[in-house]
């Protein structure tokens, strides 16, 4: 990683503490504190060591000194835990607030471009990657503020008492942030390197246990398993690197802490034993100014050593920044969300003129398309995979752009509010997704508030109360992860009575049958087919046995249409529908 790009990478960490610049700000203010303590029990101690030791005054006379130095002893590690409290409240604020953004960027930008990535690598992105940076700003960035405030305190302590342990202290404080920066460097491209191959190793494996079942029918278990060793070795081996440098980096910091605190005790002793005679303001080394500056020596390095041992935190958050910079910058390649709502209660004539789909990125899919969708039109749309029927649906959605027209009631669909527009929108796609705990919930995810009998009157039109008495717990049963306790033929008929449930201006079927059985083919089919009579629908299929009484048939190929007409009209003439009927009477 170069300069500029760390650099770049740091601004926007530190901007993003303003979300909690308030508990950030009480964190360093208790540091301030802590620090002031830290000088005035040295000062205690050191008078008390004096006391005892040169002037031989009873302990007995000490006794209010020492309850003091106990007090300060108490109160320091009171207000260490709060200091500690307070960081991972700030941590914890900024963190949600990413989060927050992150999910927000993830809707705005919609299904169609987050499927370009594995799941695996979302989950590294929103979970992992943002919860390592809860140290940089709990702990990294208030100790940025006491590595420099508290050495001067103990400098502005120890100067009027000797001036040249001062100036010992004063010339090594620097070599620790030179070196902490030297490793730190390293460190931050090897934190990077380590969170892109979990992002990779989380998608990789996620993929290979969807796909179990297909993988181990084709023996191809052992050379999967092979290979997700090969990518958690590389990962441990990025790990171990990540580690190395963070201990180097500790390693480096205790050296020359050491080493000034050595030199200090050096100039003392030889200072007692009269061979050196300097620092003292010609009062003579005094035993209070040796204790004094030892007791103060290794807490005038712990705030750098502090922050020497979160600098790998630093490097943590710069790698998880790196990918999260990416991917909230990365172009949606869609225009401007409209604000246009139009009037409720009023039938939507859909137009298309030289309408081209685009994918996330932008590039064509399919196109030039014209059409018009008249209020209440069914209409299905056929075709060879690949033609561009599911991209149609994805635009009709708003989920993909597009370029030339494409007018609801004369309002081009990018002008719409998008969240109006789907509030208008029915859907029901070829894999149904549950993702709430019971099956009630799910059918209630539209309408949370509907009735019982809206509720019984939707499970029977799509034929759910069927198989409700074989689940344990009836329409309250938990699903599990991925609808589990459902066959797929089920979850359907779940989706159909979510969607049935509140019926929008436009119904949108995406290989609605798919996957199913004869039977629940039969049910599912003839459910959507009395909900399509209720309002416009457009449905994608490859089943031709249920379109013969549907309004319209467009034929879509090489990413256009190139018939329309009903069912009858198209069978009579040669052409692209002919030759699916055809294929469909081969298959059967």
């Amino acid at each position: 990683m170069n300069k500029t790009r760390q650099q770049e990478l740091n601004r926007w960490l530190k901007q993003q503490s303003i979300i909690s610049r308030r508990w950030l700000g009480l964190s360093r203010i208790l540091g301030l504190v802590s620090g002031l303590l830290i000088v005035a029990q040295a000062w205690i101690l050191a008078r008390l060591l004096d006391h005892m030791i040169m002037e031989n005054i009873p302990r007995e006379a000490l006794l209010l000194p020492f309850i003091m130095l106990v007090l300060i002893f108490i109160l320091r590690a009171w207000l260490v835990w709060l200091r500690e409290k307070v960081g991972f409240h700030a941590g914890q604020h900024i963190r949600h607030e990413i989060r927050r953004k992150v999910l927000d960027r993830l809707h705005k930008a919609g299904p169609a471009w987050i499927q370009g990535k594995p799941v695996g690598s979302w989950a590294t992105l929103v979970l992992e990657q943002i919860e390592d940076m809860h140290d940089y700003y709990a702990r990294y960035l208030p100790q940025m503020s006491l590595a420099v405030m508290i050495p001067v305190l103990i400098l502005i302590a120890i100067f009027p008492v000797n001036w040249a342990a001062a100036l010992i202290l004063l010339g090594t404080a620097p070599l620790i942030p030179l070196f902490m920066a030297m490793v730190g460097m390293g460190a931050a491209d090897a934190n990077r390197r380590n969170f892109q191959a979990l992002a990779r190793l989380s998608g990789h494996f996620l993929d290979r246990l969807r796909g179990m079942e297909t993988l181990r029918l084709f023996n191809r278990g052992a050379a999967e398993t092979e290979s997700i060793r090969r990518a958690s070795q590389d990962f441990r081996q990025r790990t171990m690197e990540v580690l190395r440098l963070a201990f180097l980096s500790s390693g480096v910091l205790e050296f020359f802490a050491s080493l000034s605190i050595a030199l200090v005790a050096v100039y003392f002793g030889f200072s007692y034993l009269g061979e050196l005679n300097f620092g003292h303001y010609g009062a003579g080394v005094t035993l209070f100014a040796g204790f004094l500056t030892l007791i103060l020596a290794p807490e005038f390095f712990l705030p750098l050593r502090d922050l020497g041992t979160f600098y790998h935190a630093k490097a943590q958050a710069v790698g998880a920044a790196d990918s999260l910079i990416t991917f909230m910058e990365s172009p949606l390649q869609r225009k401007e969300e409209g604000t246009v709502q139009l009037a409720g209660g009023v039938p939507y004539v859909i137009e298309a003129r030289n309408l081209t789909l685009l994918s996330a990125e932008g590039q064509p899919l399919a196109g030039p398309l014209n059409f018009t969708l008249s209020a209440g039109q069914r209409v299905v749309l056929v075709g060879q995979s690949g033609a561009g029927k599911s991209s149609l649906l994805n635009v009709l959605s708003g989920f993909l752009p597009y370029e030339g027209e494409l007018k609801v009631n004369g309002t081009e669909l990018a002008q719409l509010d998008p969240v109006w527009w789907r509030e208008q929108l029915s859907w029901v796609g070829q894999n149904p997704q549950l993702p709430a705990g019971t099956l009630r919930e799910n059918v209630l995810l539209a309408a949370p508030d509907a009735g019982d009998i809206a509720l019984n009157r939707v499970l029977e039109k799509a034929s759910v109360s069927e198989f409700l008495p074989l689940l344990p717990q009836g329409i309250d049963t938990p699903l599990g992860d991925q609808s589990a306790r459902l066959s797929v033929g089920q979850a359907q008929r779940v989706a159909v009575a979510r969607a049935l449930l509140v019926p929008g201006a436009l119904l949108l079927l995406d290989e609605p049958a798919a996957s199913l059985d004869a039977h629940s083919e039969q049910r599912v089919m003839e459910a959507l087919g009395e909900a399509s009579r209720q309002q416009t629908t457009v449905m994608v299929t490859h089943q031709l046995d249920y379109i013969t009484d549907w309004d319209c048939i467009w034929v879509m190929r090489n990413g256009t249409i190139v018939q329309q007409g009903d069912f009858a009209s198209l069978a009579a003439q040669d052409g692209p529908f002919a030759e699916l009927l055809a294929n469909r009477k081969e298959e059967i």
